[in-house]
């Protein structure tokens, strides 16, 4: 996966200098996460894996499955990538260009786990610390897992804040066996 991210990182980067010049990032993020969907079906990756079809040939089998009316830059895009060998990173493509988005518009998708049903209440305050913390227009997603017995593990992009009790339960149970 590593390879693929780093063959897919100068092409997300393009689209997504291309799409924020011209003003587009709504609707490049939409095209491509479409695209990005169809790729991800093994069939499709067979198909774009077969040297009996055209690169062009593997484009138009895309766009057709996306049933996505794309512009004249998406499909010449799809045409580099596929004189290059490259369709099958779209959905990575898709992926890096979403973090790219995200990192502009200086927001970030927060996932946060806890032990219980966290009401409307709750979440606003959260949002409003983690916002306050990270600087960054906040979006909460909410999991409960009751093993977590209380308390919360947050999740943002790479960071992970674990104020459980379990996670302080194992924090305690390490530094007394160390």
């Amino acid at each position: 996966m590593a390879e693929t991210s780093t063959v897919a990182r100068p092409y997300a980067r393009a689209a997504f200098e291309y799409a924020r010049e011209h003003e587009a990032l709504e609707n490049w993020s939409e095209w491509l996460g479409k695209l990005g969907q169809v790729v991800a079906v093994r069939d499709v990756q067979k198909l774009l894996s077969s040297p009996s079809l055209t690169p062009e040939r593997k484009v138009a089998l895309i766009v057709e499955l996306a049933e996505a009316k794309i512009d004249e830059s998406v499909h010449r895009f799809l045409e580099a990538l596929g004189e290059k060998g490259r369709l099958n990173t779209l959905t990575v493509i898709a992926e890096q260009f979403e973090l790219l988005r995200a990192e502009h518009e200086k927001r970030v998708e927060v996932i946060v786990v806890s032990a219980y049903e966290l009401d409307d209440k709750q979440q606003q305050k959260l949002a409003g610390a983690l916002k306050k913390r990270l600087n960054r227009e906040i979006s909460i997603t909410t999991q409960v897992d009751s093993k977590l017995i209380g308390g919360v593990i947050l999740r943002a992009g790479d960071t992970v804040i674990d104020g459980s009790v379990r996670g302080r339960l194992n924090r305690l149970s390490e530094a007394l066996t160390a």
